[in-house]
C-alpha cells in the first residue's frame, strides 16, 4: 500500500489531519462504523466527553485490530459531537496523542451534531486500508 498526504496551504500543517489522502495499491478497505462510548455489555457511556472519548479510542483500536487492520493505516476519521467547542476544550489532551501514538496522517472532518444515541456525546468513524 502506498499512501501519500496532500496539503497545499502551510496551515495544514498546524492541524492533526491533512486536507487529502491518496492511496494506491490498497489491499483491502475497511469502512468502521461510528465508535461510540459503550461498553461490552452494549450500555452507553453517561460519563464526561473526556472519559467517552477515552473509550471510543479504545473501541476504535479493539474493532481495527480484531478485524486484522491496523490504526496508523486510517485514511478518513470522521469526528462527531454533540459540542464542538467541549471538544477542543476538554478533549485535545486525548485525541492528538492518539493520532501521534498510531502516526496517523488523516483526511478528516468535525461535525457537531444536535445529538447522538442516549448519552452519548462523541463519535468517531473510520476507513482503514492495508
Amino acid at each position: 500500500m502506498e499512501k501519500r498526504t496532500i496539503d497545499p496551504w502551510g496551515w495544514g500543517e498546524k492541524t492533526n489531519s491533512s486536507q487529502a489522502v491518496e492511496v494506491k495499491n490498497v489491499s483491502g478497505t475497511l469502512y468502521c462504523s461510528g465508535q461510540v462510548a459503550i461498553d461490552a455489555n452494549g450500555i452507553p457511556s453517561s460519563a464526561d466527553m473526556r472519559s467517552q472519548l477515552v473509550q471510543t479510542i479504545q473501541n476504535l483500536e479493539t474493532l481495527i485490530s480484531a478485524s486484522g487492520y491496523e490504526a496508523k493505516n486510517i485514511v478518513r476519521l470522521n469526528v462527531y459531537t454533540t459540542s464542538v467547542q467541549e471538544f477542543f476544550t476538554t478533549c485535545m489532551d486525548v485525541y492528538v496523542p492518539f493520532i501521534h501514538k498510531h502516526g496517523i496522517q488523516q483526511a478528516t472532518t468535525l461535525l457537531e451534531v444536535k445529538g447522538l444515541f442516549a448519552t452519548l456525546t462523541v463519535e468517531l468513524e473510520a476507513t482503514v486500508v492495508k
